[in-house]
């Protein structure tokens, strides 16, 4: 006996199925387009797990231009930035020195809120006399704390002590010297001994 065409439910659950499909590639490409033009939540997501990488330290203060306090496993710990001295602010032994109240907000613009890795040096010291850890400062995409202060003007070499990256840190200040950038050029800097220094304000 021949099949009634009009009481065959084929066609219609195939053309149901097609519309379907379509609704679901139209709601896809959608999607993707509007993905592509706010893509502000994957940056922010990329951004969170780089922030809780494991090694990262959360910043909690900014003593001066360099020296920092960071939460370390719950514990409030004193760093002090290897290879560089920036001139005094809270030094009670000294005046404020030319262009240390600037290396202070600069260390503050660069760290505060952030969240940072700590790297030893393999030849120095874990801590100094005071008791602070001496550590190489690195931001989550590299950014190289220490040596960025010196090449910008905002910190001397402190040589005193010896360090693996004297050698970068030294070609850091002549170039930033060279260039007459920061204090080389809003100060009068004192070389009469080791440890460089600016006028006092």
């Amino acid at each position: 006996m021949p099949v009634d065409s009009n009481h065959n439910p084929e066609p219609r659950v195939k053309r149901r199925i097609t519309v379907l499909v379509l609704a679901l590639i139209t709601l896809g490409l959608g999607a993707g387009w509007q993905a592509s033009k706010n893509p502000g939540p994957v940056r922010s997501i990329e951004t969170t797990v780089a922030q809780n990488q494991p090694g990262l330290y959360q910043v909690t203060r900014i003593d001066d231009g360099d020296t920092i306090v960071v939460n370390q496993g719950g514990t409030s710990e004193t760093v002090r930035l290897i290879g560089i001295d920036t001139p005094e602010v809270k030094d009670p032994r000294k005046p404020v020195q030319c262009y240390g109240p600037q290396a202070s907000d600069e260390t503050k613009h660069l760290l505060s809120g952030q969240r940072v890795r700590l790297e030893p040096d393999p030849i120095g010291d874990n801590r100094d006399k005071y008791h602070r850890l001496l550590r190489y400062v690195y931001l989550p995409d590299g950014t190289f704390i220490n040596q960025l202060l010196i090449s910008r003007g905002f910190a001397f070499v402190y040589t005193i002590f010896p360090f693996q990256k004297l050698d970068d840190f030294k070609a850091a200040q002549t170039q930033a010297r060279q260039s007459q950038l920061g204090l080389w050029s809003a100060c009068r800097v004192d070389e009469s001994s080791d440890i460089l220094q600016t006028n006092p304000l």
